[in-house]
């Protein structure tokens, strides 16, 4: 009778050790899931710049390191919060400042009826059309589009892909009385058609800030991307400001990726910019790549045979986590 309460005993001792050991151990590995992905990066730039007939210059700069958190969770089956929050420093000189500039900060809901999602981020018409801006590392002379729109006080949305590739997002930018002398609400829409490797999008910004003046800008993309070779072109344009034409192609082999790009911006003040970008990446490991960038513009201002060339090469690393 004693052996079997001693046994019993032992074995009640055991199930409560292994449980002891158990639950701490599951409730770790459920706080570490749920724990904020942390990430960052730093980019370095040694760049050269030269203007025809003029003069010439060359600096080793922050080419916009970065130090961000992000999370997910699932409120209810089906719908799930996210935020995310990235700031930015400068990691070419030290000094006081630290995390001194914002990027993005938002948060937002996402499920089967899309996403919402409130804060700075990039726009909708960003992300669908003016992609060769937003290619290069550097990208100090590629022209981009002609849209007053920021990246904050941004009210956006995205639809899930309907129609077997279509998606549709908008965008409204809520500047109060606090920021600007009178309320405007300047707006975004936007639509995309994704089919295997082809791309379709146009974009419309109302440019409704104090900036400019108040025309619509409209902007369309058409791309293809295949494994390793992408081809794309946009034109984007605004009543009364400018015109812009680009193309741009890239192609990869093994580490390596080479793209090179050209646009045309012709102004309504009849001023003619031209520039060809061309890079070449190398990825060094999962985590870090350096890359050479070369720059030529062109620009031809009304009434003028004479041209301004500026060109530029960049020479640069990131290293990511």
């Amino acid at each position: 009778m004693k052996k079997t309460l001693i046994a019993s005993a032992v074995a009640a001792a055991t199930l409560s050790s292994t449980a002891f050991a158990m639950d701490p151990a599951s409730e770790l590995a459920a706080k570490l899931d749920s724990m904020p992905t942390v990430y960052g990066n730093i980019q370095l730039v040694w760049a050269y710049e030269n203007i025809d007939g003029g003069t010439s210059n060359q600096q080793l700069a922050d080419n916009g390191s970065t130090l961000g958190v992000k999370h997910e969770h699932e409120i209810a089956p089906g719908l799930t919060g996210f935020m995310k929050a990235e700031l930015e420093f400068t990691a070419d000189e030290k000094g006081p400042n630290g995390l001194d500039k914002l990027d993005e900060a938002y948060i937002g809901l996402k499920g089967n009826f899309g996403k919402v999602w409130v804060g700075s981020d990039d726009s909708i018409y960003e992300s669908y059309v003016d992609k060769i801006v937003n290619y290069y590392e550097y990208a100090d002379l590629n022209v981009g589009g002609n849209y007053d729109t920021g990246e904050g006080d941004l009210i956006q949305y995205e639809t899930p892909k309907i129609a077997g590739g279509l998606t549709i997002g908008a965008a409204v930018q809520i500047n109060g009385d606090a920021e600007n002398a009178d309320k405007s609400y300047p707006y975004q829409i936007g639509a995309k058609y994704s089919m295997d490797a082809i791309t379709v999008a146009v974009a419309m910004d109302s440019n409704d800030g104090d900036e400019g003046p108040n025309s619509n800008t409209y902007g369309v993309m058409a791309g293809f991307g295949a494994d390793n070779f992408s081809v794309s072109a946009e034109f984007q344009t605004r009543e009364d400001v400018a015109d812009l034409f680009g193309v741009f192609a890239s192609f990869s082999a093994g580490a390596n990726t080479f793209a090179v790009s050209y646009e045309f911006e012709d102004q309504d003040s009849g001023d003619e910019v031209n520039v060809i970008s061309a890079q070449a990446l190398h990825n060094m490991s999962d985590n870090m790549y350096v890359y050479v960038e070369g720059y030529w513009a062109d620009a031809e201002p009304e009434g003028s045979s004479d041209s301004t060339e500026t060109t530029q090469l960049a020479l640069g690393a990131v290293y990511a986590f």
